[in-house]
C-alpha cells in the first residue's frame, strides 16, 4: 500500500473536519452532511462523466482509483540491473541465449522484446514496434487520468447546480421564515462538496496516476535502448552507463555499480 496516498487523503479530510469542529463545534458536523446535496453534486458529476464515456471506460476510470494506493513494483535500478546481467549473457553465451533467460523475467514488455531480438527482427523494427506499445499504453494510462479530470471538472459545475436549486428553493419560500436556513445550507454545501470533490480526491488521483505514467513511460524507454544496445553487441559497462543516465543522481547512488563488465 502507499503510505503518502492514503495519509495524504485522510489528512485532508481530518483537516476539514478539524476547522468544522473547531469553527461551530462538534455538534455541527451533521449540519455538513446532507443527503440532497451528495446526491446532485457527485451522483451529477459521476453521471456527465458517463454520458460522455462508453460503459466499460467509465468502470475502467472507477477502477483506476485502486492504483494509487498500490506501490509501483517495478524497480528502476533493478530493472537495470537484470538488463546488464542479459547483456553479460548475451556478450558470453550470444543472443540466442536470452530465450532461455528471458522465461525468468515478469516484465512482459521486456520479454517481448527480448524475444523479437532472438528471432532475428531487425533493430529499426524492434524500436518500432516497442514504440508502437508504448504509445498503446500511453494512451491508455491518459485516458485512465483524463477520465479523473473530467470528474475533478464536473464537481464544482454540479456545486453550483445545487448553489442554484437550494436558491430556487429558498426564493420560493422567502414567507417562509423556518425554511430560508435549511435551503441556504442546501445551496452552500453542494458548493462545498463540489470543491471537495474536485480537490480531495480527482487531483490527487489524477496527479499520482500522472507520476506513475511517468515513471513507468521512462522505464520502458530504458528498456528499449537496453535492448537495443544489446542487440548491437555494445559492452555491458557501456550499456550500464548509457541506462544510468536516464536516472537522477541520488537514484544513481543508490543503485549500485556492480552490473557490468570491463573486459571482453
Amino acid at each position: 500500500m502507499d503510505i503518502a496516498t492514503i495519509l495524504g487523503l485522510v489528512i485532508c479530510f481530518a483537516m476539514v473536519l478539524v476547522g468544522v469542529a473547531t469553527s461551530g463545534g462538534l455538534q455541527a458536523l451533521p449540519s455538513y452532511f446532507d443527503i440532497p446535496s451528495i446526491a446532485i453534486t457527485f451522483g451529477g458529476a459521476f453521471s456527465a462523466v458517463l454520458a460522455a464515456n462508453t460503459l466499460q471506460s467509465f468502470i475502467s476510470g472507477i477502477k483506476s482509483f485502486g492504483l494509487i494506493l498500490k506501490v509501483p513494483k517495478n524497480n528502476t535500478a533493478e530493472m537495470i540491473n537484470n538488463i546488464i546481467n542479459l547483456s553479460n549473457v548475451a556478450r558470453k553465451e550470444g543472443l540466442l541465449s536470452l530465450e532461455e533467460a528471458a522465461g525468468e523475467l515478469d516484465d512482459e514488455f521486456l520479454k517481448k522484446g527480448i524475444l523479437l531480438i532472438v528471432d532475428g527482427t531487425d533493430p529499426e523494427l524492434v524500436r518500432a514496434i516497442m514504440e508502437t506499445e508504448l504509445v498503446s499504453m500511453d494512451s491508455r494510462h491518459k485516458a485512465r487520468i483524463g477520465f479523473w479530470e473530467n470528474v475533478g471538472s464536473m464537481g464544482p459545475a454540479w456545486g453550483m447546480i445545487g448553489t442554484l436549486v437550494g436558491l430556487v428553493n429558498m426564493l420560493n419560500n422567502m414567507e417562509d421564515a423556518s425554511s430560508i436556513g435549511p435551503n441556504m445550507a442546501t445551496a452552500l454545501i453542494t458548493t462545498l462538496y463540489g470543491s471537495l470533490l474536485a480537490n480531495w480526491i480527482c487531483a490527487p488521483v489524477s496527479n499520482k496516476l500522472k507520476s506513475q505514467n511517468d515513471m513507468e513511460m521512462m522505464q520502458k524507454e530504458i528498456m528499449i535502448e537496453g535492448l537495443l544496445s544489446i542487440q548491437a553487441g555494445e559492452n555491458p559497462r557501456v550499456i550500464e552507463e548509457k541506462l544510468k543516465s536516464f536516472m537522477s543522481p541520488n537514484e544513481r547512488a543508490g543503485s549500485g555499480d556492480d552490473g557490468g563488465e570491463t573486459d571482453g
